[in-house]
């Protein structure tokens, strides 16, 4: 049994190749392949097949995936007597099957056996040659979308990295022609790769074929020119040159005699955490000192950079006998300039000891000569703090061998563009966040107080520098319990206060400074204005109108802050940073904004939130009630627009935090904050998201009573019965429901009083009282009848036929549901349509019309879904599920169950255990 991913996705097994079947399925197959032997989450494996578009569908479609692969393998497994199979743990699903019959897995193995240096060259050349055969074209051929797109890139750098050491290795071991005969054919597929050149030129050169290897370079040259109009890289032209001269490679400058520095700074005591940071690193380092490798570790103020860098560097300085060398740039340093170039580039020369008499005096000169010294060394470089790219780059190598780590609160953008390997740093996990505790103060403290370190976790924002504060004042006053510390922090909660420090390095305020300082002024003021923001993140539109700004010119102070880590780019155009980052800026904006700028920067933020909320919200339910007059939109406020349903439901999605967040923004503005429950409480219930909601109706409800409106707070009294009566809570509901209907009744509001007589009808259902449940059912028919609500009458038609189906009177109940439903489809009443889509299909089931039922469930499920309103379509497949069984196809009722099973789950809603047992009765 073989797989092969290294070209077209085939298993081949018992001689022959089987059918994968269609090429989503292939997708699927590829996906665990290519992580064989470890978890795979069923989000990747939708996220691989299906990119950012999956259908609705998606999760029961790739079941259907895997379990006709499961098959597949079991006959390849019974033709081969291999074991092949798929696993489901809680971690995803894992492809269990030996590494070494998968080709990308042992095309690893063997790169792996012939990086390793203490093997013997000709083993090592056999090894690389092996797994070159493997290749058969571009690897997962067939397989669209931007995840194969990446593995193919992966993979090509992959197989020429392999190239370039097999020629290599050939070269040193004298086997010239191998490389002449076999490299010039990929040069075809990789016209750009200058390594390749460089394999063929020195071999031809090494053979005597000075004339074809200064014709190749030509070649090349005029190649690059016409490509890409730039000249050949250094290494290319300093060979051309040697083949002119007719002299061998000029020697290394490792052979003068230059001391070998060991410059870094102590490790770090007690280092914990960052495995996966570490692992990234071993990783480079593997990659072996074919090219100069260059990492770039960025991240927030106090998020530990230094700290790792200086710790995995002491863990592999064996591997980097010339040297290891130290430079803090300053880049971001409150107690002078940073470093400049010409400055880094004469210490690093003086760490080698370099002669004065050999240092010439420009700065071009000195950085040649820099590189000149590391030429054949292996020099581990440590670039600590810096500014940007510009700084850094005349300190890089020129020559394989080296491996420089260069930390820094910008991203370095221009250096990751020029192949350097990135290793954004974020905050520690709480699992890291103790164990640095537990390492500083003690396992038994840490272990004895769990709930206190929890809290002390959770207000340092799992930021190293604060714990690590914490941390000194814990283990340097022993007696003090860190339930205490925890109870001063928590009492400090918004403010540094309790984190402040005589030492400026581990006082956050200082640490923050030294980011902040380096802004342009704009971007300053947005930063402090982020500080006012009460949601978790921001997107770049919700910026623009919290500063007052224009959108363009938002996103390129929003991407100036995100350079300097003092945010973070959670999403794709969305921003967040932690909480101690979020009081510095809070702290700032109240010590330069006045109160009144402050006040309208929230009002702007809250505005742009209501009116994009507003847009979204229409398009949810298009019949829905309009809300009341909402607040102004000021003009230097631009809402958010979309276009569609779907478009409205993501925007939602991604707000859903930062509205609840906002709610709590404080009285002084109660209005807007009324208004966006108002206009979130709808996303909110087609969501089954009740807790949230709950929350949200009480600050509403509170808003309101404030404001001494009593529609609004009717309002939230109405939809807080609702929330209790999902919730069984039905005295809640009841109090809730008499709150709103007298409120309702005092303002002469007849629709409001008929959607609390329609929701009480509800209730009273849910308590099997049906009687009481038609006959308020009944008056809000004529409520909204006498109010002229046509929506409002559909509805109420619909429960009026529904209560008469349960009490029996079939005939009756299609009636009123088939008006019901002529309303509503000339309203374009969706939700409500498939609301009565499934009362008329509980009649006919009665009256025994099961394939009637059958198509009057499964319209109310598509119904559901199209909007979706996830508990509705629940309700719909689970009485779809019930048809089917009584018709006694098992198989269809599974599905159905399954898919309201899978929705109950996620909303974790109680139903979930009943359905469960149902499903368990027809399970085979």
């Amino acid at each position: 049994m073989e797989f092969r991913l290294l070209g077209e996705v085939q298993l081949a097994a018992g001689g022959r190749h089987l059918d994968l079947g269609t090429p989503r399925q292939q997708a699927v197959l590829a996906a665990l392949a290519v992580d064989a032997g470890r978890p795979v989450p069923i989000e990747t494996l939708v996220d691989r097949v299906w990119n950012d578009a999956p259908p609705v569908e998606a999760r029961n479609v790739l079941y259907s995936h895997l379990s006709r692969i499961r098959q597949l393998l079991n006959n390849a497994a019974q033709a081969t007597g291999m074991t092949a199979g798929i696993d489901r743990r809680s971690a995803g699903y894992v492809l269990e099957i030996n590494p070494d019959r998968i080709d990308m897995h042992r095309f690893t193995a063997l790169v792996e056996r012939g990086k390793d240096a203490r093997v013997e060259d000709d083993e090592r050349a056999a090894a690389l040659s092996e797994a070159l055969r493997l290749w058969r074209g571009p690897p997962l051929a067939g397989i669209k979308g931007d995840w194969g797109d990446q593995v193919r890139d992966s993979w090509h750098r992959r197989r020429l990295e392999a190239v370039e050491l097999w020629g290599e290795i050939e070269l040193r071991t004298g086997r010239f022609d191998a490389v002449i005969t076999t490299v010039p054919d990929l040069v075809d597929e990789y016209p750009l790769a200058e390594q390749l050149e460089v394999l063929v030129i020195k071999a031809l050169h090494a053979a005597g074929r000075d004339a074809e290897a200064l014709d190749r370079f030509a070649v090349v040259r005029r190649r690059l020119a016409d490509e890409l109009g730039a000249d050949p890289g250094p290494e290319l032209r300093a060979l051309h040159a040697t083949i002119l001269r007719g002299e061998p490679p000029v020697k290394s400058a490792k052979d003068s005699p230059l001391s070998t520095p060991a410059q870094l700074p102590p490790d770090v005591p007690g280092f914990v955490g960052r495995a996966n940071e570490l692992g990234r690193l071993d990783g480079v380092l593997r990659d072996g000192p074919r090219t100069v490798r260059i990492v770039t570790v960025s991240g927030t103020a106090g998020v530990g950079k230094t700290a790792l860098v200086v710790h995995w560097a002491h863990r592999v300085r064996r591997e980097f006998p010339d040297g290891q060398l130290y430079l803090n740039l300053r880049g971001f340093d409150p107690a002078g300039s940073p470093v400049t170039p010409a400055e880094a580039v004469r210490g690093l020369l003086d760490s080698f000891d370099v002669p004065h008499q050999r240092v010439p005096a420009g700065f071009d000169a000195q950085v040649g000569l820099w590189r000149s010294v590391l030429a054949d060394r292996r020099v581990l470089i440590v670039l600590d703090n810096a500014r940007d790219a510009e700084q850094v780059r005349p300190l890089l190598p020129g020559a394989p061998g080296c491996l420089v780590l260069v930390t820094s609160r910008d991203l370095l953008t221009g250096l990751v563009a020029a192949g350097a390997h990135p290793l954004p740093l974020d905050l520690l996990d709480s699992a890291g966040s103790r164990a640095l505790l537990a390492a500083r103060v003690g396992a038994n403290r840490v272990t004895t107080e769990s709930a206190a370190v929890d809290d002390i976790v959770a207000t340092c924002a799992r930021l190293p520098l604060a714990l690590a504060v914490v941390a000194a004042r814990a283990a340097t006053h022993p007696h003090f319990t860190l339930t205490a510390l925890a109870g001063q922090l928590s009492a400090a909660r918004g403010s540094l206060d309790e984190f402040s420090s005589a030492d400026p390095a581990t006082d956050p305020r200082a640490v923050f400074s030294w980011s902040y300082l380096q802004l342009t002024d704009d971007a300053a003021r947005l930063f402090r204005l982020l500080g006012l923001h009460a949601g978790p993140d921001i997107s770049t539109q919700a910026a623009a109108s919290l500063a007052g700004l224009p959108v363009a010119r938002a996103r390129r102070l929003v991407a100036e802050l995100a350079r300097a880590h003092l945010i973070a780019e959670s999403a794709p155009g969305r921003f967040t940073c932690h909480d101690l980052l979020r009081a510095y800026a809070a702290e700032e904006a109240d010590l330069i904004e006045y109160a009144a700028d402050r006040t309208a920067a929230v009002r702007r933020v809250l505005a742009h939130y209501i009116h994009s909320a507003n847009n979204a919200d229409r398009l949810l339910d298009p019949r829905r009630e309009e809300p009341p007059p909402l607040v102004e939109l000021p003009q230097d406020v631009t809402p958010e627009q979309v276009a569609d349903r779907a478009q409205a439901e993501a925007w939602f999605a991604a707000e859903r935090a930062v509205l609840l967040g906002v709610v709590h923004q404080g009285p002084e503005f109660d209005a807007e904050v009324w208004e966006v429950v108002w206009l979130a409480r709808r996303f909110l219930f087609h969501q089954g998201r009740f807790r949230d909601e709950s929350t949200a109706l009480a600050v509403a409800l509170a808003a309101a009573q404030r404001l001494g409106d009593p529609v609004r707070q009717a309002f939230a009294h109405c939809y807080l019965g609702c929330i209790a009566v999902w919730l069984d809570r039905y005295d809640e509901a009841a109090e809730g429901f008499d709150a709103a209907f007298d409120l309702y009744r005092d303002a002469a509001d007849l629709i409001g009083q008929a959607y609390v007589e329609h929701y009480r009808s509800w209730m009273l259902e849910r308590q099997n009282r049906i009687a009481q449940a038609s006959t308020h059912a009944e008056r809000a028919l004529e409520l909204f009848r006498a109010a002229g609500h046509r929506a409002g009458q559909a509805k109420c038609l619909n429960a009026v036929g529904w209560f008469h189906a349960l009490r029996g009177d079939h005939g009756k109940a299609i009636d009123y549901c088939e008006e019901a439903l002529t309303l509503q489809t000339e309203l374009g009443d969706q939700i409500n349509a498939a609301q009565t889509w499934h009362s008329l299909g509980y009649s006919h089931e009665h009256l025994g019309r099961h394939q009637q039922a059958v198509r009057c469930y499964q319209t109310a499920v598509n119904l559901f879904r199209e909007n979706s309103y996830r508990r509705g379509e629940a309700i719909a497949l689970t009485s779809l599920g019930e048809t089917h069984q009584v018709m006694g196809d098992l198989a269809a009722a599974r599905q159905a169950w399954q898919g309201a099973l899978d929705i109950y789950d996620q909303l974790g809603s109680p139903d979930a255990e009943q359905l469960r047992a149902k499903l368990a009765t027809i399970t085979p």
